[in-house]
């Protein structure tokens, strides 16, 4: 049994960057982590592995249909299935690797093995139990299965993200419930590979909670590509058979049943909580009835020396938002006081075109009733982006109509998810459009859009 100041349950994006935030203030600090590799999700079966299947699978797609019109000519490459899954695991390797790396650096002891809380002060890992002033729940979330439907997921046939990631062949035909981020990350790199992919999703549109005209255009794109999008449909049904299965839906619009065969379904319908096992009820910790944990604003629960942060309270479930959280908790807990601006997180889906977004929609804003004007500006106007044919979308900024303050922005196009981060920072210092239409950027660039759809706030953008 050993004593420290911190303990950190869970070694995802959340958990691993409070442990090594503590260890930098001085606390001396343990993570549990269940796994054989650090990491959490995003590192292992997220995240990460995606970006690379969505990476390879981009240049498949890029060798196939815009090499030859570039000049790069002969045979479209074959794609070596097993390859590129170690090329996978490898990126894998790597990342986990380097949190272990990070955690002997700053002398963190990592707990192997699942974690429960039997009291408050105590963490027990296996048959050892130890005391920490502090104990931080960062056990992230699980994916959910599809509301109300009979559905039982094999990780073979019908699969979550996890299974996804690791399907022994490349599916003729498979079918994504779910028009989320992740449905539409993992169905592009199928639709790449050359599966026949269809999405069923609940909504009237895709990507919930998206400004909806971006959600209209990247919709548009996805369907450009081969990719068949039926909306409004609700998933009653998922049956395994021996090597296929059967999806059942009803159209809410006219209640009509429509049932379709796949070789692989990807549910991706959200995820929930991961709490399991840590003993909250017997602890008597406040929940939600959605299944988080409630916290204050200091990421307290009602349990004194607990608290919590990530996918296990309120708030997206994104890697980045528990990276900050991870990071201020340690900091309150040294006795500092940092702050996150929670209309100041970005959202990035990792598809070709990227979608990106910060701030209010303009559905928001209109519900707000704020005074607000729209400055847009068109990838086809980008040099750059023409330059690698990757001109479709465009940059929508919103600003207050009277102060020109950057209220919001929504990126459809190459690199969005890296586009969007100049807003972020403007945002966080009040910026005017014009601060950022006044801003030189290099030419050429994608950034220039940026700074275009900014003067568009304006007098107008140059190029459009």
């Amino acid at each position: 049994m050993a004593s420290y100041d911190v303990i950190v349950i869970g070694s995802g994006p959340g958990g691993y960057v409070c442990a090594i935030r503590c260890a930098q203030l001085g606390l001396k600090t343990a993570c549990v982590e269940g796994r054989d590799t650090l990491g959490g999700t995003c590192l292992n079966v997220g995240c990460i592995p995606s970006k690379a299947l969505l990476h390879s699978s981009h240049l498949l797609h890029e060798a196939e249909h815009n090499f030859a019109a570039m000049g790069l000519k002969g045979k479209s490459p074959s794609v070596d299935w097993k390859q590129m899954l170690a090329y996978k695991d490898d990126v894998i390797g790597q990342n986990t690797k380097g949190i272990e790396f990070l955690f002997k650096k700053n002398k963190i002891d990592w707990l192997k093995g699942w974690g429960s809380i039997p009291a408050a002060g105590k963490v027990q890992v296996g048959d050892e139990v130890h005391d920490a002033k502090h104990i931080i729940i960062a056990s992230g979330s699980a994916a959910a299965s599809i509301p109300g439907a009979e559905v039982e997921i094999d990780e073979k046939i019908v699969v979550t993200s996890t299974g996804a990631l690791e399907l022994p062949k490349i599916p003729k035909k498979m079918v994504v419930v779910g028009g989320g981020v992740i449905g539409l990350e993992l169905g592009s790199v199928y639709k790449r590979l050359g599966s026949d992919v269809t999405v069923i999703e609940f909504m009237d549109g895709i990507t919930p909670g998206a400004d909806a005209e971006v959600a209209r255009s990247f919709l548009k794109i996805l369907k450009k590509q081969g990719m068949e999008i039926i909306t409004g449909a609700a998933v009653s049904k998922v049956e395994t058979l021996k090597t296929k299965a059967k999806v059942s839906y009803k159209m809410r619009k006219d209640d009509s049943e429509h049932q379709m065969d796949a070789d692989v379904v990807l549910v991706a319908t959200g995820r929930v909580p991961f709490t399991d096992g840590l003993g909250l009820a017997a602890l008597g910790v406040a929940m939600s009835k959605r299944g988080q944990i409630e916290v204050d604003a200091s990421y307290r629960t009602n349990v004194p020396g607990v608290y919590a942060i990530g996918d296990v309270i309120d708030g997206p479930m994104l890697a980045h938002k528990a990276e900050d959280e991870g990071g201020a908790v340690a900091e309150m807990i040294a006795g500092q006081k940092p702050h996150i601006d929670y209309n100041l997180i970005p959202g990035v889906i990792y598809t070709t075109p990227e979608v990106a977004s910060v701030g209010a929609t303009e559905e928001q804003l209109k519900e707000a009733g704020r005074a607000y004007k729209v400055g847009k500006f068109s990838f086809m106007g980008n040099g750059r982006a023409k330059a690698v044919m990757q001109a479709d979308g465009f940059v929508k900024m919103l600003a207050d109509k009277d102060t020109d303050r950057v209220l919001g922005c929504h990126i459809i196009g190459p690199a969005a998810g890296d586009l969007i981060h100049e807003i972020c920072v403007a945002m966080e210092f009040g910026a005017s459009a014009e601060d950022i239409a006044r801003t030189c950027h290099a030419h050429p660039t994608f950034s220039e859009a940026v700074r275009e759809a900014a003067l568009a706030c304006g007098s107008g953008a140059i190029h459009a």
